[in-house]
């Protein structure tokens, strides 16, 4: 294995590992990350993504957004509740007064990417 797809595959095992904790910590997005995975497992390895286009959790977003299908019109209204039910809970319970610009703005980061990509009928 070249020097190129071994760190293209370990960027992608960061970006996975990266999205994977952001499925249950919403300061971390986790759609970008998952598609960041794919684009450096395509690079490094086409058996890596071939496995992630077919995994459970992941398959279903990384095969929309290469077909240019789009995502759900529910599942981006449940990740954007999700999102931020989780910002608002961390502002509140963390106490920390610069904290809270940070969490707003990677909120409305997320919160525009999201609405940027295009909505299926699904």
């Amino acid at each position: 294995m070249k020097l190129k797809q071994i760190l293209f595959c370990a960027l992608g095992v960061l970006a996975l590992t990266l999205g994977s904790i952001g499925i249950v910590l919403p300061v971390l997005p986790t759609t970008p990350f998952v598609l960041l995975a794919g684009i450096c497992f395509s690079i490094g390895s086409p058996r890596l993504h071939e496995w992630l286009k077919h995994t459970r959790h992941f398959g279903y977003y990384i095969q929309n957004y290469q077909s240019g299908t789009g995502i759900p019109r529910g599942v981006k209204r449940h990740t954007l509740c999700f999102l931020w039910f989780g910002l608002v809970l961390s502002m509140v319970l963390v106490h920390k007064l610069w904290l809270v610009p940070v969490l707003l703005a990677v909120g409305i980061g997320v919160t525009l990417h999201i609405h940027s990509m295009k909505t299926s009928d699904e």
